[in-house]
């Protein structure tokens, strides 16, 4: 039986270029890994009005339970300049003990690791383990996130399948691997807001309404601070999440002359809210702090996503102790960063993020030490174990 090398198996999926939504055969190369190990591998095609159609593989080696599932992702984030790549950025190259390339870190490497971990497990154990090994890996987790995992987990569900314990392979450590597991995240809202008043000339101010004044008031009246005290914290955090944060991203107006009152204003913001909000009860609050300034507006309210916490329990101590027992560490729990497909994960199953160090994600000459790759391995393969004991 061909075991997989994650390092090898990490360089043939960063030559793929599979900038999202294109999978440039990032998915051929793991199912190629998987299919010699006994997954059955399934393509799972997904499309929408308006969006790209996207390629998804479910493999699965076991028909009972419990069922550990790994997710993740094989499309990567453009580029950009590659002449400032150090290094060709889907070359995959080994260089100081690195390995160089778009989605080494995010997350190509940790979707090889697992891989490898269940390679080797299956080895040893063979295939009546005494339950099943899934990877749910989409090409359509960092741009719409639409016709990816969402849509296999439905499926699934749709078919009677069901997951027990998921590990999403996201980068989720900050100085060393394993030093930080993600059990939640924030939930995801985007306010667009328009003000609108009455055109005028300058030089006649009564004789029009300026929409801009009300504009700066109502974004200053989301600071529980004020004007006097503004900050980006809405609230005062809970047991496991930091405070709610808001942040403005843009605000247009769209007037190139300097003696016209302009007709509307317009502002974007961003708020990543803790499990002290819904989308409902931002909304409510955002709306009773624009109706106290007043005036003609209106707001469209985007939800991206939920706030989630997987309580700290069976899973999360399942994996905490793998990762001990490889590192000698035990991971802090966190539930601070942006949005990833645990999202969606969260309505089908317990799940947790844990990958590699998240310090080079999408950034130019983006790359992580070769050895950290082993122990990911390592850790995924305790995680493997524990998660199916053998019965003496």
């Amino acid at each position: 039986m061909p075991v997989p090398d994650p390092v090898a198996l990490t360089q043939a999926l960063i030559r793929c270029r599979s900038v999202t939504p294109a999978d440039d055969g990032a998915l051929a190369a793991l199912e190629a890994a998987l299919a010699p190990l006994g997954f059955r591998c399934e393509r799972m095609r997904f499309e929408a009005p308006g969006t790209a159609p996207i390629d998804n593989l479910y493999a699965r080696i076991g028909t009972g339970g419990p069922h550990l599932c790994f997710a993740g992702h094989t499309d990567v984030v453009p580029p950009g300049d590659e002449s400032r790549w150090r290094f060709p950025p889907f070359e995959g190259r080994i260089e100081e003990g690195r390995i160089w390339g778009r989605g080494a870190c995010d997350m190509k490497s940790a979707v090889a690791a697992f891989a490898a971990a269940a390679g080797r497990f299956i080895a040893e154990r063979g295939s009546a383990f005494g339950g099943s090994i899934s990877l749910l890996i989409t090409g359509d987790e960092e741009a719409e996130a639409i016709n990816g995992t969402v849509k296999v987990l439905q499926a699934l569900a749709s078919r009677g399948e069901t997951i027990d314990a998921c590990i999403v392979g996201e980068p989720s450590s900050s100085e060393t691997v394993g030093d930080t597991m993600k059990i939640g995240r924030r939930g995801s809202l985007t306010g667009r807001l328009t003000v609108r008043g009455a055109q005028g000339h300058v030089a006649y101010p009564h004789k029009a309404d300026n929409p801009l004044p009300r504009l700066v008031r109502m974004l200053a009246a989301l600071s529980p601070g004020g004007p006097e005290a503004p900050g980006p914290e809405i609230d005062g955090g809970s047991t496991h999440f930091d405070p709610s944060t808001l942040a403005v991203t843009t605000i247009d107006v769209g007037n190139p002359a300097t003696n016209v009152i302009p007709a509307e204003g317009r502002a974007v913001f961003n708020i990543r809210f803790n499990d002290t909000w819904t989308a409902d009860s931002l909304g409510a609050w955002l709306r009773d702090r624009f109706d106290a300034v007043g005036g003609d507006y209106t707001l469209d309210l985007r939800h991206g996503a939920d706030s989630f916490l997987t309580a700290p329990g069976e899973l999360t101590g399942r994996v905490a102790g793998a990762v001990e027992r490889v590192t000698g560490r035990r991971p802090a729990f966190s539930t601070s960063g942006g949005t990833s497909d645990a999202r969606f994960v969260k309505d089908h199953a317990p799940v947790v993020e844990l990958g590699l160090v998240n310090a080079t994600i999408h950034k130019t000459d983006e790359n992580v030490p070769v050895e950290e790759i082993e122990t990911l391995t390592r850790i995924y393969r305790a995680v493997i174990e524990d998660s199916f004991p053998e019965r003496g």
